[in-house]
């Protein structure tokens, strides 16, 4: 299981997204992926796309104005 990092600052909503679901290709099943993003919606983007994709939401937490979510894929 491997910890991949993304770092989607200054995107906004649907771009984190869509910037995690292309990532999920260079990933193998049960990997981490740590997205950092500063949208205001991201966290509540993030809950939704997860429970829709069928993926375990780890942990959000706040780092200054940006969110970091832990997803394992």
């Amino acid at each position: 299981m491997a910890t991949k990092v993304l770092d989607t600052k200054g995107l906004r909503c649907p771009q984190p997204i869509l910037a995690i679901i292309t990532c999920m290709h260079d990933t193998s099943p049960g990997d981490v992926l740590e997205v950092t993003a500063d949208c205001p919606t991201f966290e509540d983007d993030v809950r939704n796309w997860c429970s829709r994709a069928g993926k375990t939401l780890l942990a959000v937490t706040l780092d200054g104005d940006a969110a970091v979510a832990q997803i394992q894929l």
